[in-house]
């Protein structure tokens, strides 16, 4: 990996992998073990925008036109973010990068303030298991909290373990048919990054077919390593 950040910089992770992986969940873990924050593109754009920063002004005009925000304007906002108190124990950015050009861009800004990747994490997944994953899986309406009909239900039926609501919501596009198309393009569209920053020597891949608990042991070891 490059050398060039500075010490104490805050360690900023990616985490990459297909609609089911679990990066939501294993996300929380990690806010809430290593004290990170998880960044995800469309929460920075509507908080932006609500706020009135002038990135945010910027991509609300954007958006009200019909038009995708530019990268620009998510990297501003972004930017912007990473600055607040809150992050200086480190990030995991989700949904950002997509593309090689936005993630020459990223090194950019991070380089910047003395930052960089320093792991961009491949959950990994088998795609016929994954469209039986995602095809059970719901979540609370009152907390956000995820469970699935058979890998994780509640101890008692439709009632959130972390809160109690008996709110659950599906997803009206979580079939076998719909998830199986949703893979096929994430692999399309995310190849390139994992050939970049396997170039960079920044990517770690774990296997994410495993038992949640294991699957979070990798990655807290993965972000003591790299915050060490």
């Amino acid at each position: 990996m490059d050398g060039s950040n500075v010490p104490d910089a805050a360690p900023v992770l990616i985490l990459l992998g297909p609609p089911g992986a679990g990066k939501g969940t294993q996300a929380r873990k990690l806010e809430e073990g290593f004290g990170l924050v998880q960044l995800s593109t469309g929460d920075l754009l509507r908080a932006a925008v609500a706020a009135g920063t002038e990135a945010g002004k910027q991509a609300k005009a954007v958006m009200e036109s019909g038009a995708l925000v530019s990268d620009e304007i998510v990297l501003a906002i972004l930017k912007d973010r990473l600055a607040e108190p809150d992050c200086a124990k480190g990030v995991i950015l989700d949904g950002f990068p997509r593309t090689t050009v936005q993630a020459e861009a990223l090194d950019e800004l991070l380089k910047a303030s003395g930052q960089r990747i320093n792991a961009a994490i491949s959950l990994d997944v088998d795609d016929a298991e994954m469209v039986t994953r995602i095809a059970g899986r719901f979540t609370c309406g009152g907390c956000g909290e995820g469970y699935h009909d058979t890998f994780k239900a509640p101890v008692v039926a439709e009632t959130c373990d972390k809160c109690g609501s008996t709110e659950m919501v599906r997803r009206a596009d979580d079939n076998a048919e719909t998830v199986a198309s949703r893979l096929e393009a994430y692999h399309a569209q995310t190849a390139p990054l994992i050939d970049y920053y396997d170039g960079k020597g920044a990517l770690v891949r774990v296997d994410a077919m495993g038992d949640i608990g294991a699957i979070a042991s990798d990655l807290g070891a993965i972000v003591s390593r790299v915050s060490a």
